[in-house]
């Protein structure tokens, strides 16, 4: 799959703007300022497909990547950022809430976490909801490139304890740099795997 041809489509940022679900969507969940949009913009080799923003919690829209007639790439607002009103994240919850329950044609969600740090509570409870609905989904561990070899042993170690879910042994991990571009082909096997599956 020729993820370098993918394109903008549209943001939306309340739920009843969301247009029709017509293909295979892949997901893309995480923190604000976890490195969403760098991936991105590194899975589809481009600079700035993806606005990455200079503010965390700026962006609180759903974004629509199309890669092809037959996939899409879908960037959901990142959470977790202390200084957005309650207002705020009471939108941005109803939207993504809206988006994961209106039967869309979810074939993986993305979750994406700091690897340089264990799970937020926040990143935790995202995890949980995945499991419990059933959503299939991989987790992406980001900013390898910053971690020395024995903190990268060290996190490796602590990844069960990290992710205490019944579901453990199910996640695939995958060790993601936008720097150096480890773990691109492999989250891009993983996404064209899952949308022809679906």
């Amino acid at each position: 799959m020729d993820f370098s041809r993918t394109i903008f489509e549209a943001s939306f940022f309340k739920k009843d703007q969301l247009k029709e679900s017509t293909c295979p969507e892949i997901v893309f969940s995480g923190r604000s300022n976890v490195g969403k949009s760098s991936l991105i913009n590194k899975l589809a080799n481009r600079k700035s497909l993806a606005r990455v923003s200079s503010k965390p919690g700026k962006t609180g829209s759903i974004n629509f990547y199309r890669v092809n007639d037959h996939l899409r790439l879908v960037d959901l607002p990142g959470y977790g950022y202390a200084k957005v009103s309650m207002q705020e994240k009471a939108r941005w919850a109803d939207l993504v809430e809206g988006y994961f329950n209106s039967g869309r044609k979810i074939s993986l969600v993305v979750q994406i976490v700091d690897m340089r740090h264990s799970p937020t509570a926040d990143d935790l409870s995202m995890i949980n909801f995945l499991c419990s609905k059933g959503f299939p989904f991989i987790i992406v561990l980001t900013k390898s490139d910053k971690l020395s070899k024995t903190e990268r042993e060290n996190r490796f170690a602590s990844l069960e304890a990290d992710f205490p879910f019944d579901c453990f042994e199910d996640i695939n991990f995958v060790i993601f740099s936008s720097v150096t571009g480890e773990g691109v082909a492999e989250l891009g096997a993983t996404i064209e795997s899952a949308a022809k599956n679906n």
